[in-house]
């Protein structure tokens, strides 16, 4: 009788365990979901105002305002289920429009003069620093994630519950310092 008590409660023990285990496992997950989307939000409004100085931009040139809509017509939303090359795939579109829309300014001393074009910049420049502070939130929910679902014991639930570790955003190489959006 003492016997099947003790194997009960081990038994008991071990499910509370595994419920707990995944209960955590769960909650991160959902942290790094999280994260992602605010990603998602913060370069929508990228988007936005990039699309606004493309506007802007058509006065100037039509051919740069054409190339850029189709640039800016290929953009695809990020939400909680996307993955980090995802994320980094749409940063990579932004800073290409961003650096074509920098290259025609240059050329139009009109168009950087322009009080709505200043404002639109000032615009991107704050949902850059927003995207960064998203990103650093993201990579810090994912470092918590992934150490818990490869520390010992947990690993062991994870692994029997398909957790899997998420991706890291990379810093891209070539853009180690944001560029000044002041004209």
């Amino acid at each position: 009788m003492l016997i099947t008590i003790i194997v009960i409660a081990v038994v008991v023990l071990l499910v509370l365990w595994v419920i707990s285990a995944q209960r955590k496992f769960v909650n991160a997950e959902e942290l790094v979901k999280n994260a992602m989307s605010q990603i998602g939000v913060q370069q929508s409004s990228r988007w936005d105002a990039l699309t606004g100085l493309v506007e802007l931009l058509r006065s100037y040139n039509e051919h740069e305002y054409e190339t850029l809509k189709g640039v800016i017509a290929a953009r695809q939303g990020i939400d909680s289920n996307s993955t980090a090359d995802q994320a980094q795939a749409q940063e990579d579109l932004i800073s290409k429009v961003f650096s074509r829309i920098s290259v025609v300014a240059e050329q139009y001393p009109n168009l950087k003069a322009d009080s709505m074009y200043i404002k639109t910049m000032d615009s991107v420049n704050t949902y850059e620093n927003q995207v960064r502070m998203s990103r650093m939130v993201y990579n810090d929910s994912v470092t918590r994630y992934n150490r818990m679902i490869r520390q010992i014991p947990d690993s062991i639930v994870a692994g029997l519950l398909h957790f899997t570790e998420k991706q890291y955003l990379k810093e891209n190489a070539a853009k180690s310092d944001m560029p000044s959006l002041k004209i």
